[in-house]
């Protein structure tokens, strides 16, 4: 299955998320071995992007759900269940109450 967002065919999952987003994965998530000051400036640059963009939390939630509902299957490796057999209930007779 081919993804298109905007235009853009998305050929990995970080590249779908990045088109989705219209940022690069990283400046959420951060790189490994950042120094404080490369992390200060990504998360200057992060809350810069969502004071312009207020929606952009919502947004992704919403392309997130949309996106699992679609695959969860494939995602999940769901697969139905058979019906559970009824248990049968013995009703004891000659039982006294204590």
């Amino acid at each position: 299955m081919r993804t298109f967002i905007g235009g853009h065919e998305a050929v990995s999952t970080d590249e779908f998320i990045e088109l989705a987003l219209g940022t690069p994965l990283e400046l959420w998530l951060g790189v490994e071995g950042e120094n404080e000051e490369e992390r200060a400036a990504r998360l200057d640059a992060a809350r810069d992007i969502l004071a312009e963009y207020p929606n952009l939390p919502d947004d992704v939630s919403r392309v997130a759900a949309r996106v699992i509902e679609a695959h969860a299957p494939e995602l999940f490796n769901v697969v139905p269940l058979p019906p559970r057999p009824t248990a049968r209930r013995h009703h004891g007779k000659g039982r006294v109450a204590a």
